[in-house]
């Protein structure tokens, strides 16, 4: 356990900074699992809604530091493929 100022603030601010990711990271999979019932249900309007919300998500998780740019966009790829299929 710290036991200098400095250490036990930067594990206050680990920790809040981790609770916070981890709610950002949750939404951003309830964004695209939301795409990809939407396409499974063939709906092709809420589909292109979802999609657009979740290109949002991602792009935000990349300028946050969340995912790596990549990651965004295999995700993007691969739910614009599903979208463009409908």
């Amino acid at each position: 356990m710290a036991n200098n100022k400095q250490q036990m603030k930067r594990n206050r601010q680990n920790e809040k900074r981790r609770l916070a990711n981890s709610a950002f990271k949750s939404s951003l999979k309830t964004a695209i699992k939301n795409v990809e019932l939407t396409v499974a249900s063939s709906e092709k309007e809420a589909a292109i809604e979802a999609l657009s919300f979740a290109y949002k998500k991602l792009d935000k998780a990349v300028s946050k530091g969340i995912h790596h740019k990549n990651y965004a966009n295999r995700q993007k790829a691969r739910l614009s493929h599903k979208v463009n299929n409908l």
